[in-house]
Parts: C-alpha cells; sequence; structure tokens
C-alpha cells in the first residue's frame, strides 16, 4: 500500500518550535485531555450504572476498559487514516464520531448498547484525536519538543480535575442518561482543535532543501527491526496491565469506606491538580542538555515510582491515606504520561513516528483489555481493594525492569558500528571545506530529526 501523507511539509523543513505551534500545542492539550480523562471520568458513573441495570463492578468497568482499549487498539487503524487523508480530516470526523458515541449513550438500555456507545464508538472517535495530534505535535517541535511532550499531556490531569466533579454533578442534577447527552456535548470541541492542525508549509511555498520525499507505506512495519522500538514496546504493554487501574478503582474503594460521595470523587481532583504540575516539570527535565540523551532511564525511574506507589497505596485504611496515596500517585503518573511518547519519539525519529505510535497503542490495547476488568474480576472475588492495589504496582514494576535491562544490555551486546567513509565529491566539482562542515552539521536536524544517541535509541 502506497500513500503520502497529506499534511506533511516538504521534505527538509525544520520544526519551528513556536509560531503557530503553540496554537497546535494548545489543540493538543485539549485533546490529550479528553482522550484520557474520559475513561477515568466516567467511573464516577459506575455506581449509577450498576444499579440501573442490576450488573457488577467487573461489568461496569468493561466501560472504561473498551474505552481505552478503543483508544489504544486502533492505533494502526489511525496512521493508516492519516498517511492517507492527513491529520486535520482524520480528527474532524473522530470529532463528530466522539459526541455521537456519548449522546447516543444517553439513550441505551442495557450495558452491552453502553459497551457499543461509550465504548466503541467514543473511543474510536478520541482515537481518530489523540493520535494525529501527537503527529502534528512532533511535526512543530524539536528542540522543545520534552517541554510540548509535558505541556500537551498535562491536558489529562486539568480536564480530570474538571471532568470528574462535573460529572458528579451532571449525575446528581440529571442523571447518568443526562450527564452522557452533556458530555457528548463537549466532545464537539474536538472539531474545534482539529481546525488548528494546520499542515507544515516551505516559507513563500517553496520546496525546502533535499529531495522530495518518495510515497510512504500507510503502514510501515520496518520498525519492529529496531531493538530499541521492541523493548519499548513490551514494556509499556506490560506497564499498561496496572497503570490505569488505580485510578478506575480509587473512587469506589474510598465509597467502600464510607466516603460520601462528593468526597470520593475529589480524590480524582487530588490526583489531577498534582498531575498537572508534574507533567511539565517532568517535560522541562527531561528536555535538559546532560538530561535528554538518558531519557529512557529516566522513564524507568517514573515507572519504577509509580509501581512502588501502587504498592504502598494498597496500606491505606481511611481517606487521609487515600489522599496521600494520590498525591504520590499524581507525581508518578505524570511523570509517566510527560516522557511516554517523547521517549518513543527519540527512539524512532520523525518519519517513522506515525506508524510506530499506531502499533505500540494496538499492543498496549490487549493489556488495557485485561487490565481494569482483571482488578474488578480480583475484587469481586476476594473485596479487598488492597490486592488489586498490589496486583497493579507488581505490574508496573515489572515494566520498569524490563525497559532499564533491556535497554542496558541492549547497548552493551551492540555492535560497535563501522566507521563510514565520507562519500567522495565528483573530480570535476571543487567543494569548499566550509561547506562540507556546515552540511554535516546541519544535515542531522533536517526536518525536525534528532541526532540519536545510544542512550535514546535504546
Amino acid at each position: 500500500m502506497g500513500g503520502a501523507v497529506v499534511d506533511e511539509g516538504p521534505t527538509g523543513i525544520k520544526a519551528p518550535d513556536g509560531g503557530w505551534g503553540w496554537a497546535v500545542l494548545w489543540g493538543c492539550f485539549v485533546i490529550t485531555g479528553f482522550s484520557y480523562a474520559f475513561p477515568k471520568a466516567v467511573s464516577v458513573f459506575f455506581k449509577e450504572l450498576m444499579r440501573e441495570f442490576g450488573i457488577g463492578y467487573s461489568d461496569t468497568a468493561w466501560v472504561s476498559s473498551i474505552l481505552l482499549a478503543m483508544l489504544y487498539g486502533t492505533g494502526p487503524l489511525c496512521s493508516v487514516c492519516v498517511n492517507r487523508f492527513g491529520c486535520r480530516p482524520v480528527m474532524l470526523a473522530g470529532g463528530l464520531l466522539a459526541s455521537l458515541g456519548m449522546v447516543s449513550a444517553s439513550f441505551c438500555g442495557s450495558i452491552v448498547q453502553l459497551y457499543l456507545t461509550t465504548g466503541v464508538i467514543t473511543g474510536l472517535g478520541l482515537a481518530l484525536n489523540f493520535q494525529p495530534s501527537l503527529i502534528m505535535l512532533n511535526r512543530y517541535f524539536n528542540k522543545r519538543r520534552p517541554m510540548a511532550n509535558g505541556l500537551a499531556a498535562a491536558g489529562s490531569p486539568v480536564f480530570l480535575c474538571a471532568l470528574s466533579p462535573l460529572g458528579q454533578l451532571l449525575q446528581d442534577h440529571y442523571g447518568w442518561r443526562g450527564g452522557f447527552l452533556i458530555l457528548g456535548g463537549l466532545l464537539l470541541n474536538c472539531c474545534v482543535c482539529a481546525a488548528l492542525m494546520r499542515p507544515l508549509e516551505a516559507p513563500g511555498g517553496r520546496q525546502g532543501p533535499g529531495p522530495q520525499r518518495p510515497a510512504r507505506r500507510l503502514l510501515d512495519l520496518s520498525v519492529f527491526r529496531d531493538r530499541g522500538f521492541v523493548i519499548y514496546a513490551v514494556a509499556a504493554s506490560v506497564m499498561v496491565l496496572g497503570l490505569f487501574v488505580p485510578p478506575v478503582f480509587v473512587v469506589s474503594y474510598a465509597k467502600d469506606l464510607g466516603v460520601p460521595d462528593t468526597r470520593a470523587a475529589f480524590l480524582l481532583t487530588v490526583l489531577g491538580f498534582i498531575d498537572i504540575f508534574a507533567r511539565p516539570t517532568a517535560g522541562f527535565v527531561a528536555g535538559l542538555k546532560r538530561v535528554r540523551p538518558y531519557s529512557v532511564y529516566l522513564f524507568s525511574f517514573a515507572m519504577f515510582f509509580n509501581g512502588f506507589t501502587d504498592l504502598t497505596g494498597s496500606t491505606a485504611g481511611d481517606y487521609g491515606g487515600l489522599v496521600v496515596f494520590c498525591i504520590f500517585f499524581g507525581i508518578s503518573y505524570g511523570m509517566v504520561g510527560a516522557l511516554q511518547f517523547e521517549v518513543l519519539m527519540a527512539i524512532v525519529g520523525t518519519q517513522q513516528f506515525s506508524s510506530a505510535i499506531g502499533l505500540v497503542l494496538l499492543l498496549e490495547a490487549v493489556a488495557v483489555l485485561i487490565g481494569p476488568p482483571s482488578g474488578g474480576k480480583l475484587l469481586d472475588a476476594t473485596h479487598v481493594y488492597q490486592y488489586v492495589f498490589i496486583l497493579a504496582g507488581a505490574e508496573v514494576l515489572t515494566s520498569s525492569l524490563v525497559l532499564v535491562l533491556g535497554n542496558f544490555f541492549c547497548i552493551g551486546r551492540r555492535p560497535a558500528a563501522a566507521p563510514e567513509e565520507a562519500p567522495k565529491p565528483p573530480e570535476d566539482v571543487r567543494v569548499d571545506s566550509r561547506e562540507v562542515e556546515h552540511f554535516l552539521k546541519t544535515e542531522p536536524e533536517q526536518n525536525g530529526e534528532v541526532v540519536h544517541t545510544p542512550e535514546t535509541s535504546v
């Protein structure tokens, strides 16, 4: 299959690192907020759904799991659509689908219908927005990319702080059906964000330096030849098994301890508020010159910190303990959120990122389908929330070890690259040495690429 990216600028255009990129960053901020906050925010309605349909917690947990599975599992489909039609048209269609799913869900009469509307349709719409927004962010930022990733990732906690109390408020005043209907209307803002994703163009409409880019495959599977990408994909898939479990269960955990519904929902607000500051901070730290080459190890530490927080959070026995858990979980979760796609961008580069992110999200989709439902099954069988948090922590800790050990041994065993001879210019052409030096210095940064070191390439 062939086809060139419609909205990708001409070959040789450098990332502007500003300008209209700030508008793209704002759109990515909003899209990231909706994509990641929605699966957690709908958990506020779970108790009401359990009473409405007479089902268990594991059945309602499938709503969030299917939402996340669609966000992750449709990654290759999103890559194909972006490579065929461009980012902006795909995002516009996704915004309409996301809204349609939530509006349709407000008229559902069974939990299976909710799986189809809220889970499948809304999840697909959010996926068609989320992945293209990250691709556009990667094109507009290079030197400031870690900071841009951190700021865009902060959309998740900001929207979580807003959507969780809003969901509780809507449920109290309009019931879960009215709440879903209003949330569906809010999702139309994704179409506004899609309009901001303006394709990169050369100054004055001229082609940038260098040859024209050849037509690319709609889905580039050659990324699997990169050992760094394979290690990252395996570690990320294991991480997702437990990463989203605590935010889904912490509200119900508090309610089970006798905490009022409003105070229980406030836990997600606490988590989100801490996360707001953790993500940009992690982005700024990852962008430092001395830190950026070791971003993979920083990401490994973030996962280890998150898993350790889950294990210690399992000892919480009252509302105060859960608040402390949410504070530290917000810090670690923010670090993971700010670094996960920055590390992937550093590993595969700009040209393969649209395919790489789709394939990674597909692999993670299986873990998303297993994570929260398995926690729900464990809870239904034991009625002990501590076991759920211990299981989640063990899974995230395992992922951090996979990444750091795989990274270490991959570098240690990688054969030294044979020195390449500089190409000789034709005998009849004289090339000034200063021109050659200038070319060698500027070529790695063409089209927003980052020079890869062993640390950033895993």
